[in-house]
């Protein structure tokens, strides 16, 4: 004779509306009074009672599980929507994009109490073979932040993707500059250019197009103090970005430069240019004391100065001796070039460090490591000067 069941173990019936067993646990009442119960169905009797004691495992964990439909899709989404407040806009549409494109297609539907450590390593060697190392580092992070946080709101167990290395994906395109006569033939082909002196201050500082862009007149000096001593020379503070925060990128980004005598001729034909935008603006001009804008006085638009560029390269590449392929080049290469040619020059790498903002000269090495000059000539050149170059003993 079977057992009869105790009060509150629950009990098991066939329900015909969704053809499936139920299993039910009674776990007592809650503050409010309500009574707890929780289910768990299955095709048969014995997978309805093991999918009960999964809950109730996870129940006496002290997780408050989440539906038993709660997908990755749902936690993605989830973390789209709330777990990036107060970040910078363009990091929220990047972030959506990655999500959107890539992991909800692939990832989505499944069930994130069932997502194993296996599904995101074949879903990582998937995306390998379409996609840079680096964006596999940016999907799998959206994933881990989105899972991390449903893991923090009792949702699931653990973060299966934290156990989940990136593989090596496709090489990204390689980062490029301009050679010397390349450099020259792009300043001659954009003087008819709105954006001339943009790319006249761009390429000969080395400023990031985001600190470029929201650049201001308060912040430029186009004649400096030659009675100081030292000599002040004209001068750009670079204190400002497009960033939420408006601050430069690091605090070393923080920094002002000297001004190159084409730089300084390049801005003051942007000031009186300007003067002439804002008359034919009329009431249209909004005036933010910005140094590069729109026809109407606007912040560039990052778009916008790459075509800008784009066109600028494609005059270049009709010049006699130049080869150029414009939509192979973007902004940010301005500053590679900067790099490239005063590394040519034999200018030290602590110096081009701090010309361009970076935090130590590690970080140059690292990123522009393409447009160092490989060879350290430092010590050759003093010894040249020193003992001089003359014949050493006959053979």
């Amino acid at each position: 004779m079977s057992k009869r069941r105790s009060r509150g173990d629950g009990g098991l019936h066939w329900d015909d509306k969704r053809h499936r067993w139920i299993a039910t646990a009674s776990l007592g009442f809650d503050p409010s009074g309500k009574r707890i119960v929780k289910r768990a169905s299955g095709k048969t009797k014995t997978e309805a009672k093991t999918k009960l004691k999964e809950v109730l495992r996870d129940y006496e964990d002290g997780l408050a599980i989440a539906p038993t439909g709660y997908t990755v899709k749902d936690a993605v989404t989830d973390w789209l929507a709330y777990g990036l407040a107060g970040r910078d806009k363009g990091t929220i549409e990047t972030n959506t994009i990655l999500c959107n494109t890539h992991v909800i297609p692939a990832l989505g539907a499944r069930k994130l109490r069932d997502l194993s450590a296996d599904d995101v390593d074949k879903w990582l060697a998937d995306k390998a073979k379409v996609l840079s190392t680096r964006s596999l580092e940016a999907i799998r992070s959206c994933l881990n932040r989105a899972v991390k946080r449903a893991m923090a709101r009792d949702k699931v167990k653990r973060n299966v993707v934290e156990l989940c290395a990136v593989p090596a994906g496709q090489p990204g395109r390689p980062s490029k500059s301009l050679t010397l006569a390349q450099a020259e033939a792009v300043l001659v082909a954009a003087e008819d250019s709105p954006l001339y002196a943009y790319f006249v201050v761009s390429l000969l500082t080395g400023g990031r197009t985001e600190e470029m862009r929201p650049l201001r007149w308060d912040h430029v000096d186009l004649v400096g103090d030659p009675d100081a001593v030292p000599e002040i020379p004209p001068h750009v503070a670079v204190w400002r970005s497009v960033r939420s925060s408006g601050d430069t990128k690091t605090k070393k980004s923080r920094r002002t430069l000297a001004l190159p005598g084409r730089a300084v001729d390049g801005l003051k034909i942007q000031w009186e240019r300007q003067g002439w935008q804002r008359v034919a603006a009329g009431d249209q001009w909004q005036d933010n004391g910005l140094v590069f804008t729109s026809a109407v006085g606007t912040e560039l638009d990052a778009a916008n100065v790459r075509r800008e560029f784009r066109k600028i390269l494609a005059r270049a590449a009709q010049m006699p001796g130049v080869e150029l392929v414009p939509h192979e080049w973007t902004t940010r290469e301005t500053r590679t070039s900067f790099v490239s040619i005063l590394s040519d020059r034999g200018i030290p790498l602590e110096e081009i460090s701090r010309l361009v903002g970076h935090s130590s000269t590690a970080v140059t090495e690292e990123v522009y490591r393409k447009q160092i000059r490989p060879v350290i000539q430092t010590g050759a050149v003093a010894m040249d000067g020193i003992f001089g170059t003359g014949p050493g003993p006959k053979r």
